[in-house]
């Protein structure tokens, strides 16, 4: 459902995997505009294997995908696809009645969108998928910059204590800011996005202190999105119980980005730029470099990701985890 970026990149990682067969695309795009983005993406370059669309099918590879208009849950006939899993990447918050779509349905929903109503659970991998059951009918993998987040949060909990946090995360722009200034409601989202740093909301702390109760009221943050299309940065400040010395924080981050987070956290002491981390595979790469202390009491990390790739990967990740818990 919704192949815009996230889709997109979804269906460029799994389509070649023998575990996922691609049932259909529902997308309000023209089938042959569809069929174009996937095979020229402004960010990730050409998708270098033949696409072809015919008579209401992309075919690629050994995959033949029916395309649907794009619609409200309620409108697919889910009957008719028999599909085992839906991955809804729209981004739309739908309402509980379109999610009652979904529910009523015996094919597991994942869904992006994290303020979405009516979902059993919101997965981070890497902090709480060994929660998932085989009844949980929709869940989120809840937004890059979270996944990010709560990484962090789980390194410094377990190693450290965290006892505050504030984070900044510094966002590519996104698809629903204008290229040029425009009416919108909201005032500073009503600006170029192509020529301003913009402060926005983000619901990420309120999504982390679900997952860790203990620091309910303990973790605040806010967001920029900047003129570039992709890659991002989370700028975490952290008040701990007991305060590591800089290289004693980068090594705690090392070791789980070699061991029990490996793929999921990467580590780097190169001077990188954004830029740098486009098609990353991993939710985060920690800056070692970046990495600083303030008065002996915060410490401050960075930890840099792409918007869309990484994220897009761990959704296909969740797919897997829940199969495999079906099969036990």
């Amino acid at each position: 459902m919704g192949f815009g970026r996230i889709g997109r990149n979804i269906f460029r990682l799994g389509y070649d995997n023998p575990a996922f067969q691609f049932v259909a695309i529902s997308d309000m795009g023209q089938p042959g505009t569809l069929q174009y983005l996937l095979n020229r993406d402004s960010v990730h370059g050409l998708f270098d294997v033949a696409v072809s669309f015919d008579n209401n099918y992309l075919n690629v590879s050994d995959q033949s995908v029916r395309l649907l208009p794009g619609g409200k849950p309620s409108e697919i006939p889910w009957d008719m696809l028999e599909v085992d899993v839906v991955i809804d990447s729209t981004g739309v918050l739908w309402s509980s009645e379109e999610m009652n779509a979904y529910r009523s349905q015996p094919m597991r929903t994942i869904i992006t969108n994290p303020q979405s109503p009516l979902m059993d659970r919101i997965v981070v991998m890497g902090v709480n998928e060994e929660e998932i059951s085989i009844e949980d009918k929709v869940i989120s993998p809840s937004s890059s910059t979270t996944q990010v987040l709560a990484l962090m949060l789980k390194i410094l909990d377990e190693q450290f204590g965290v006892e505050n946090a504030m984070m900044t995360t510094v966002h590519a722009y996104t698809s629903d800011q204008p290229l040029a200034d425009n009416t919108q409601v909201r005032r500073r989202r009503s600006r170029s996005a192509v020529e301003n740093i913009i402060p926005n909301n983000t619901i990420s702390p309120k999504l982390v202190e679900a997952m860790f109760p203990h620091l309910k009221g303990k973790v605040a943050g806010t967001a920029f999105n900047v003129p570039v299309p992709n890659g991002s940065c989370v700028d975490l400040t952290t008040e701990l119980k007991k305060m590591p010395t800089v290289e004693e924080a980068n090594r705690a981050v090392h070791e789980y980005a070699e061991d029990d987070l490996s793929n999921i956290v990467g580590y780097t002491e190169d001077p990188i730029v954004s830029s740098d981390v486009i098609g990353s595979g991993e939710s985060m790469i920690f800056d070692a470099k970046a990495t600083m202390i303030a008065s002996g009491q915060f410490l401050k990390t960075v930890c840099w990701y792409d918007n869309g790739w990484g994220y897009s990967k761990r959704i296909l990740e969740l797919v897997t985890s829940y199969a495999k818990k079906g099969e036990r």
